[in-house]
């Protein structure tokens, strides 16, 4: 939304000026996780994956404010904003100079400190600290709260989850597989049409980009381009030709087959492609269709990738049946062991089938990192590779959850009046001790282990060392990082 990027507040913000004490030069904030209480998953480890920053800081703080606040009249900005305040608060309640000081400035004169994205950290350990760099401009720290929450909670909410994904994946690779190579491809990005809109797909998505490799969210790659490369040559991401169910439909039922075999012979003789397949009857696909056009399939350089799109995907990939007899129905069997059937494979050096090259599977319908770490499970235990499925990961895994999955909040922790510091905190007596704050200035370390540690009441000396970077001053950006770089940051603390 290209708006005034000086209005990208909550309402009570425009008050909060007037009401630090008279001499107020100095605010000094931190975003902090407080807790994973509300997310759980198999390989929890109860760390956050810090990321999106750099990103949020560039075309909002930089690209968004110079564009829209800076390079504008100054008349108009302060029009701008006199007419909605005076409409929204009252008549000449909310003073307008300091929006007019800000303007004749030339840039926001802010400090932002960051930890390295990519980075594992733990609950209460802050990612980043924001202070003002002119006395008069205090106000402007918590002014900005409100987007920087909104903007960074869900790009490492999803950096999160898809790095959960990525450690299960690998977890039953390095147990099932020979190969690892499919890993970065594993989990494919089906989330776009279910987030909260272009941008939040865009900004969220690039978090998935972290851990795999795989997307259907060309705006997320186009943001990891231009916030995270610098070059158009680096590889961010793919993905494959695949079909929808409007193409399978307008084939007409009773020529499906037909159209099966248009996909695989006319349009795409080599290389992979993605058929969904239940639009009418997967098991009638998967078991007759197959056999049929068998010999196409095999005379291919590629694969044909088969994806169920309805049903239960634990028991669609696995099958239903608790043995093995020869009377079991394609159901009971499952989708890998039926393709195994007809079209073979081979085994690895672990002992694990891997099915034949020419063929493979995709699920893309209501995966969670529960379903994924169940059917990866399922599967060694009927003698099946990991790497036989991958999985299509969408909204349901990556729009279900809010800010306070885990506990996000920007609170200010230091200040100064009348040139003498001020160390605050809250603690609130009915509080369980999720809100409870940090005290003064602080400082992040790590300690023997990797793992950072929080020092909290810190000389200013002690604040400008340890963990947290420049990232922000004065308008400009530094200490910045390819996404190359933050991607082998995460491998690194797989």
């Amino acid at each position: 939304m290209l708006m005034n990027p000086i209005l990208a507040i909550d309402g009570y913000k425009v008050s909060h000026r007037e009401q630090y004490p008279l001499g107020t030069t100095k605010v000094y904030s931190n975003f902090t996780p407080r807790s994973d209480h509300y997310f759980h998953s198999p390989v929890d480890d109860g760390k956050l994956v810090f990321f999106g920053l750099q990103g949020f800081l560039q075309w909002f703080m930089v690209d968004l404010f110079n564009e829209k606040f800076f390079a504008a009249p100054e008349e108009q900005v302060v029009a701008e904003y006199k007419q909605l305040m005076d409409s929204y608060i009252g008549k000449d309640s909310v003073a307008i100079e300091p929006i007019r000081a800000l303007h004749r400035l030339g840039y926001l004169p802010l400090h932002i400190k960051g930890l390295d994205e990519g980075s594992k950290v733990g609950m209460k350990i802050p990612v980043l600290t924001i202070t003002n760099t002119r006395d008069e401009f205090f106000w402007l720290v918590n002014y900005l709260e409100t987007v920087l929450s909104a903007e960074l909670w869900k790009s490492s909410t999803c950096a999160t989850i898809a790095h959960h994904y990525r450690k299960i994946c690998q977890r039953w690779a390095e147990r099932t597989c020979s190969d690892l190579s499919h890993l970065d491809f594993q989990c494919h990005d089906f989330a776009f049409r279910g987030m909260s809109g272009l941008h939040d797909a865009a900004q969220s998505g690039c978090g998935h980009l972290l851990s795999f490799k795989g997307t259907d969210s060309i705006p997320a790659i186009l943001y990891a381009r231009q916030h995270y490369t610098d070059s158009q040559d680096y590889f961010i991401a793919a993905s494959i030709p695949a079909t929808e169910h409007s193409v399978m439909c307008m084939g007409e039922k009773n020529h499906e087959i037909e159209t099966f075999r248009r996909l695989i012979a006319d349009l795409y003789p080599q290389g992979f492609v993605s058929i969904v397949s239940d639009t009418w009857d997967y098991w009638q696909v998967l078991t007759e269709y197959t056999r049929e056009l068998k010999p196409l399939i095999m005379s291919r350089q590629g694969r044909v990738v088969f994806r169920p799109d309805s049903g239960d995907p634990v028991d669609i990939l696995c099958g239903t049946g608790a043995d093995n007899s020869p009377e079991r129905t394609a159901q009971e069997k499952g989708s890998v062991e039926v393709l195994w059937e007809i079209f073979g494979g081979t085994i690895n050096e672990k002992g694990y089938k891997v099915l034949d090259p020419h063929v493979g599977l995709i699920y893309g319908d209501s995966i969670t990192l529960e379903r994924a770490e169940e059917i990866l499970r399922r599967l060694e235990a009927k003698g099946f590779a990991s790497s036989n499925v991958v999985f299509g990961v969408g909204s349901f895994t990556y729009q279900y959850h809010t800010r306070d999955t885990f506990g996000f909040a920007m609170k200010a922790t230091y200040g100064e009046v009348n040139g003498v510091g001020r160390v605050i905190f809250k603690e609130p007596k009915t509080d369980n001790g999720l809100k409870r704050s940090a005290r003064g200035l602080l400082q992040v370390v790590r300690d023997e282990a990797g793992d950072f540690q929080l020092h909290d009441e810190q000389t200013w000396q002690q604040e400008q060392e340890g963990e947290l970077k420049t990232r922000f001053l004065d308008g400009k950006l530094y200490n910045t990082d390819h996404l190359e770089t933050i991607r082998q940051r995460l491998v690194a603390a797989l």
